[in-house]
């Protein structure tokens, strides 16, 4: 699980997570919480969540990211990436 803190909400963040999520085959979630940061569900190879987490970084081009946290999360199979 990662939570990304900077400006990220309101510039297509979470969407744009998902796209990047479905192209490396990972499942989960984005959603915005109320402190402002985004909070980022991902289950998937190592490496696909590797490449997510260095994309997270960056996030899209209107987004600001001032910090990513990476939390352990338990593996969950769901059936795809939401958004929310």
């Amino acid at each position: 699980m990662f939570r990304v803190s900077g400006r990220v909400q309101g510039v297509w963040f979470r969407d744009s997570t998902r796209r990047e999520a479905e192209q490396l085959g990972i499942t989960g979630h984005a959603i915005n919480l109320r402190s402002g940061d985004v909070e980022v569900l991902a289950c998937g190879s190592k490496k696909a969540l590797d490449t997510l987490f260095d994309w997270l970084h960056q996030g899209p081009p209107l987004a600001q990211v001032s910090r990513v946290e990476q939390r352990p999360a338990e593996f969950q199979d769901l059936p795809g990436f939401t958004i929310g």
